[in-house]
């Protein structure tokens, strides 16, 4: 039975994925294999939800499918009731620095949170309003007052680095609730952003004599993890993309500072101290496995993140902090194709464009053309798929079978620049 699919979401779906990009929503719509990988990264939410601490390296080659793999936890993680940050890493953001870098990638993070309710991101005035919101329902019942009841809950938090004034910026937030006083509130939630660039500025506008600075991002990661769990939600979890520019940080202390901060989260997650907290990081081989330069160039790491020496000749081990994303299979494929088609006719099979057998046929036609390089990049294949939906779609006179035949398929034995003789112009736009 044909399910229809909005033609918001259709759009949306097959304009990012023509474009090379991850769709933000619908990565359901056309999610194949990943099985034992997606359970495994369930049990970490599971472990989150109950307080615990996760740590995972998604590794890939460039365009084998990390951040459609990130994307499609992170929407997972919100279902279970966790609060999700993400970013991807660059030159201006980074975990460790001294020229607010690592600020920079807070401030990101902090813009991109996001709950199930508000999946977009600029969720940070919600959760605290939530916060305050389960705050007055306690004082009401147990018949203290508001400010009294705001203290006891962040008590928790005071242990932790930062953990005093973390507290009097909530209680700030809560005043300026209570006197309508929006510039508080917005100044407050700045803080919680880590938009104060100086201490001077936070002090006068908040009364409070710290900020989000270069070295304390982690820590208020893991104060931000704490009062998630405090407002209702089931912990945090952290996404961060483009590991790979960490590794190509040309100044060597730099480098290993961030891999310094890598190694404090990592111990911190086996070891449980943190509290709800989980990490997901995408970077590709040569960031972690590099012995000059990735992490592999840090000892402390190299020992902590080698394979499992058993996990060899087809055996997996999906316990370790490491998660390779292998190439997907040519059945695993077939059905990517067909989901893609599927979403393409928004729902209706009818309106398909490719059976299954010219499905087949083209996996043929670009195996032959690309050899086992095209079964390692799913975004190239899934391009050159949407390109040539689009040649049938917008050309109702021309077949599947006339697109194949007009392209003569050389097979590539090395030094071959002539793969393929032209017979139509019109097929540019489908050409891989």
């Amino acid at each position: 039975m044909n399910t229809p699919i909005r033609p918001k979401d259709r759009d949306a779906v097959i304009q990012s994925l023509r474009a090379g990009v991850v769709p933000h929503s619908g990565q359901h719509l056309i999610q194949v294999g990943r099985t034992k990988k997606i359970s495994s990264l369930l049990k970490d939410i599971e472990r989150i939800v109950d307080g615990g601490s996760t740590f995972r390296l998604v590794i890939g080659e460039y365009g084998a499918g990390k951040t459609f793999f990130l994307n499609l936890i992170r929407t997972i993680a919100m279902e279970k009731k966790l609060v999700v940050v993400n970013a991807d890493l660059s030159p201006d953001r980074r975990l460790q620095a001294t020229g607010g870098q690592a600020r920079s990638l807070y401030a990101e993070l902090m813009r991109n949170i996001s709950t199930r309710t508000k999946p977009e991101g600029g969720a940070l005035p919600g959760i605290v309003e939530k916060f305050i919101g389960n705050s007055k329902n306690e004082a009401k019942e147990s018949g203290l007052s508001l400010d009294a009841v705001l203290r006891k809950k962040l008590d928790s938090l005071t242990e932790l680095v930062n953990g005093y004034t973390f507290a009097d910026v909530i209680s700030a937030y809560c005043r300026g609730a209570e006197e309508n006083n929006e510039q508080l509130k917005s100044d407050a939630i700045r803080w919680l952003r880590g938009e104060f660039s100086t201490k001077t500025e936070a002090r006068q506008a908040l009364g409070v004599r710290s900020i989000v600075d270069d070295a304390s991002v982690y820590d208020q990661l893991k104060l931000m993890a704490r009062f998630i769990r405090l407002a209702g939600y089931s912990g945090l979890m952290v996404c961060l993309d483009e590991m790979v520019n960490l590794y190509k940080l040309a100044n060597t202390q730099a480098r290993n500072a961030n891999y310094e901060q890598i190694l404090r989260i990592l111990n911190d997650s086996l070891q449980g101290t943190s509290v709800g907290l989980g990490f997901i990081l995408g970077g590709t081989p040569e960031f972690l496995m590099d012995t000059r330069r990735g992490l592999y160039s840090y000892q402390a790491l190299q020992s902590r993140l080698a394979q499992n020496e058993f996990a060899s000749e087809g055996l997996v081990d999906m316990t370790g902090p490491v998660i390779r994303l292998v190439s997907l299979s040519p059945e695993d494929l077939f059905v990517l194709f067909q989901k893609i088609r599927y979403v393409y006719s928004s729902g209706d099979e009818s309106k398909s464009y490719l059976s299954d057998h010219d499905i087949q046929d083209y996996m043929e036609y670009c195996s032959q053309r690309l050899g086992n390089e095209y079964f390692r990049t799913p975004r190239t294949m899934i391009t050159s798929f949407i390109n040539l939906l689009a040649i049938l779609e917008q050309n109702p006179e021309t077949q599947f079978r006339d697109l194949i035949g007009t392209l003569e398929v050389i097979p590539d034995l090395g030094g071959n620049e002539d793969k393929k003789v032209e017979k139509d112009d019109d097929l540019t736009s489908f050409q891989l």
